[in-house]
């Protein structure tokens, strides 16, 4: 394939068509034109509709765009770092970062990585779906208990667990009896928590009475004294220790693993790199009590 012509289809895919390309670029209409109708030739794949007064990419134009401009932009980066004699990291990092790790965690350590990196441009998007990293144009994603994926590189960062707790004030039931909880995600109805807790009791049936969309909102309404709530240590780990929470046990489930993941069939560029290293220098060991000093500081 001509990476050439496969630069300038990217150049006019990303301004929407050849005049504008053409006038980003300095370059000549009818030369941006031909080398993308050679691709399309070389290809036997048609990568743009046009009309009389429009330019849209097909789905095929589209799927290439998604999939090369990232590879591209990389080359350029490389190319620029050997020309200047080292690897400094720079140019665009697009991370994808569950919401609850994003509101406790990635505010600080995002600014740490600026003040470290100042020719990284940092992009962090906040949300729990698994993002297809290459259509999207993702660098790195962090996620909890990710299914596996063969094209994907992936190495654990931090562990967690889940804990049940709930206010001073609120009593726990006895047996048979249900306890008010605030649960997240929809309201179902009565339930039970299987854990191991201190005095030896292995479960605990509870009636939802709550039901809150985020682990943040559920912890303040467990402070508030609403009901128990199933939350990871690191959250509210010091509210235990002043007392502003107490533990009812541990839930008898696979720990929280939050894993760090990039593709597999791209070279690992220099930011991807460092930020790694930055996650490595926050939590040395990857435990949860690291990530409760984290949020807590």
């Amino acid at each position: 394939m001509d990476l050439l012509a496969l630069t300038d289809f990217n150049l006019v895919a990303r301004h929407g068509g050849f005049g504008r390309a053409a006038r980003a670029a300095g370059r000549p209409k009818a030369t941006l034109s031909r080398r993308v109708a050679e691709l399309e030739t070389s290809l036997d794949l048609r990568l743009f509709e046009r009309g009389a007064r429009t330019l849209k990419l097909t789905e095929e134009g589209r799927a290439l765009h998604e999939r090369t401009r990232v590879l591209l932009a990389e080359i350029d980066e490389t190319a620029a770092a050997i020309a200047t004699g080292g690897d400094k990291p720079r140019g665009r990092l697009r991370i994808s970062a569950p919401v609850l790790f994003s509101q406790t965690a990635m505010g600080k350590l995002s600014v740490g990585f600026a003040l470290k990196h100042p020719d990284v441009r940092l992009e962090i998007t906040s949300e729990d779906r698994p993002v297809d990293m290459v259509d999207e144009g993702y660098d790195l994603a962090i996620r909890v208990n990710p299914d596996p994926d063969e094209s994907l590189i992936g190495r654990i960062f931090l562990r967690d667990r889940l804990v049940v707790v709930a206010a001073p004030s609120m009593v726990r039931p006895g047996d048979g009896e249900l306890a008010k909880a605030v649960v997240r995600g929809p309201m179902s109805g009565p339930m039970t928590w299987d854990m191991r807790s201190p005095d030896g009791r292995s479960s605990l049936s509870v009636g939802p009475v709550l039901s809150l969309p985020s682990l943040m909102m559920v912890r303040d309404a467990v402070r508030a004294g609403i009901g128990a709530g199933r939350l990871p240590i690191s959250l509210v780990s010091r509210d235990l220790a002043a007392g502003r929470l107490v533990l009812w046990g541990d839930l008898d489930r696979p720990e929280i693993a939050l894993w760090t993941l990039y593709p597999s069939r791209r070279l690992l560029s220099a930011r991807v790199s460092a930020f790694l290293d930055h996650l490595k220098e926050a939590f040395p060991m990857g435990t949860a009590d690291e990530l409760a000093a984290h949020i807590g500081e």
